[in-house]
């Protein structure tokens, strides 16, 4: 009988170490990669609150890993403050994240509280990010079932409106329980009930028809000026 000839295979160990040098090469990339932390982080929308204080607030302070930081942890701590009302956070190409916030608005200072209020019912104490706040006084007591409306129709004023206001009170009288008197910086007062609240925000419109005369601007009952003597 002929005899069977039984050839032995060679290993290729170079291909084999080649393969396992590229698997480890891709592996330790991949780890490297996940290692990598944030390089930039752009905040937007942002009106009073500074870049450090929202970093602080989000905790991103360090700029931490990329991959492993959440978002919705990020966006829980934003939303813990009396001065967010609503935080995204978008994590973008070249390890960047980008924060969109909405503050809540400054309204006006509660001389009864001693607390700054903002839109949505939030207050905040007199604060290094609330004492630079431009908004009115309420002088006085509101009745409760007045002063959430009160604050909607604040959170409803236009910021370059709310601004010219210095002092605000409560003076309901025999045909309105809803008015209110506005102290304006130019001089002027206007009497506004809460249905007619909105109409204030005419005021840059209207007082460009006064002539510089100084009185008392009755939108309460009508829309007549009455000039101070």
């Amino acid at each position: 009988m002929p005899k069977k000839i039984v050839k032995k295979r060679k290993l290729k160990i170079f291909r084999l170490l080649g393969v396992l040098l590229i698997m480890s090469g891709i592996v330790f990339a991949c780890y490297c990669l996940l290692q990598v932390p944030v390089k930039n982080i752009v905040i937007k929308n942002t009106t009073y609150l500074n870049d450090d204080k929202v970093l602080e607030l989000a905790g991103l302070k360090d700029y931490p890993n990329y991959f492993f930081t959440r978002s919705r942890d990020v966006v829980r701590r934003l939303g813990k403050s009396d001065y967010i009302y609503k935080a995204t956070l978008n994590k973008k190409w070249g390890f960047l994240f980008e924060i969109v916030l909405e503050e809540n608005k400054p309204l006006f200072w509660d001389t009864n509280q001693n607390k700054y209020v903002l839109e949505h019912a939030r207050v905040v104490e007199d604060d290094e990010i609330s004492h630079s706040f431009l908004v009115p006084r309420l002088l006085n007591y509101v009745p409760d079932v007045k002063y959430q409306r009160f604050i909607n129709e604040m959170s409803n004023v236009n910021r370059d409106v709310l601004a010219k206001i210095s002092d605000i009170e409560y003076q309901p009288n025999d045909y309105d329980k809803d008015r209110f008197l506005l102290y304006m910086d130019d001089g002027n007062m206007v009497y506004l009930t809460l249905t007619k609240f909105k109409m204030i925000n005419h005021y840059n419109e209207v007082y460009k028809q006064l002539e510089n005369h100084k009185g008392i601007l009755y939108l309460d009952n009508g829309n007549h000026f009455q000039i101070k003597e």
